[in-house]
């Protein structure tokens, strides 16, 4: 989700417009999930069993979409888990 990734650079990051956008131009290059109406669908489920807001759901959808067996955040709890999915907190992981 480079949106996301756009926000976050430029906003808690403070990275310019510019150098995010050159960023997500290298990052399209790689394996950049897309997210169909069943992918979407999926994350409301997940909204709604899990007490997650939809972007935080869209984003547990995407990793679970392409294999991602860690997801590092801070949005969500530390060692949760979503169908092989492990959650990880970046000060909490291991070196």
């Amino acid at each position: 989700m480079l949106q996301e990734f756009f926000a976050a650079a430029t906003g808690k990051l403070g990275l310019a417009a510019v150098d995010a956008r050159r960023r997500i131009e290298i990052f399209s290059h790689l394996d950049v999930v897309k997210l169909d109406v069943d992918n979407v669908l999926a994350a409301i489920d997940l909204h709604r069993l899990h007490e997650l807001s939809i972007w935080d759901a869209l984003i547990v959808t995407a990793a679970v979409m392409s294999g991602c067996r860690t997801l590092y955040t801070e949005d969500l709890q530390h060692g949760r888990r979503f169908d092989g999915l492990q959650v990880v907190h970046p000060s909490r992981a291991e070196p």
